[in-house]
């Protein structure tokens, strides 16, 4: 019983009122007053303690000073940890996929059938590609029957002579649009740069078979194909690609979409290349742009 009347005691005491005066000390007038309880007064100090620990909290989390902590990464640090992330990530697939590119060269070489290379293609969620029609219209197949006769007896206007390679071809355009940047040895600039309207296709120069298709961290979604006579086509920053490797294509026939993946880029752009014999060759020499 006398725990009871203790206990009963200390809650009855948090509930006196008392009264805080303020009073000015020239002329003894009361300037402000409060009455107050124990309780009252533990329940704002609460209450101001939790705001305190919440602001604080929130400034660490959502500004940049939480970087002035002794021990956390600084933004660029962050950064840096998540490209290294995704590098090493994909190492592993960009091994498996540079052997069979070499082992598709080899089949190619000896005149094997290429494998495919099982990759899956990441899509642009933003971007529908399931309207894309992929099919030539009635018009584009009269002008690639009109074309394949024409090959027969034509011989590439500015091609080199001297090389009996070029005779008979007919380099088909990849995309329609303005170079910004020429093929430049000097440079290092293995290719020509073309600027057209965003999402436009991009077509096979020339009939072959695809020797890669994929990604890689310099250029982007890209795509060689392997034509006759050791000519290799090459389209690169690509935003999407249509054909894996293996595929037959033919001469016109869409591989993919105009893009700015990679990190050798710097806008929307498709740079293409031409090879011959492990030899760059500038394609403004073969084709019209």
């Amino acid at each position: 019983m006398g725990k009871k009347k203790k206990k009963s005691g200390f809650f009855k005491r948090l509930r006196y009122k008392y009264r805080l005066i303020i009073y000015n000390d020239n002329t003894f007038e009361e300037v402000f007053w409060i009455r107050l309880t124990r309780l009252n007064v533990f329940i704002v100090l609460m209450f101001g303690a939790f705001l305190l620990i919440l602001g604080t909290t929130i400034l660490i989390a959502y500004t940049p000073l939480r970087e002035y902590i002794p021990g956390y990464p600084t933004g660029e640090t962050v950064q840096l940890i998540k490209m290294n992330s995704i590098k090493v990530d994909s190492l592993e697939d960009e091994i498996i996929i540079r052997d069979a590119y070499f082992d598709n060269l080899k089949s190619i070489i000896a005149g094997n059938e290429p494998r495919a290379i099982n990759r899956k293609t990441i899509i642009d969620s933003l971007k529908n590609y399931k309207n894309i029609n992929l099919n030539p219209s009635e018009k584009d197949s009269v002008f690639r029957s009109q074309v394949d006769v024409e090959d027969q007896f034509s011989i590439s206007g500015n091609a080199n002579k001297n090389d009996d390679v070029f005779k008979l071809l007919h380099f088909y355009f990849p995309v329609k649009g303005m170079i910004t940047d020429k093929f430049d040895i000097k440079n290092k600039h293995f290719g020509i740069d073309i600027v057209t309207k965003s999402d436009e296709m991009v077509l096979a120069t020339l009939n072959g078979t695809i020797t890669f298709s994929g990604w890689t961290l310099e250029t982007g979604y890209m795509i060689e194909i392997q034509h006759r006579n050791e000519l290799i086509s090459a389209y690169k920053h690509l935003s999407h690609v249509f054909k894996t490797a293996g595929t037959k294509v033919k001469a016109g026939e869409v591989i993919g979409i105009v893009g700015n993946t990679g990190e050798f880029t710097n806008g929307q752009h498709l740079h293409f290349e031409l090879w011959y014999k492990g030899n760059p060759l500038n394609p403004e020499d073969f084709i019209v742009f």
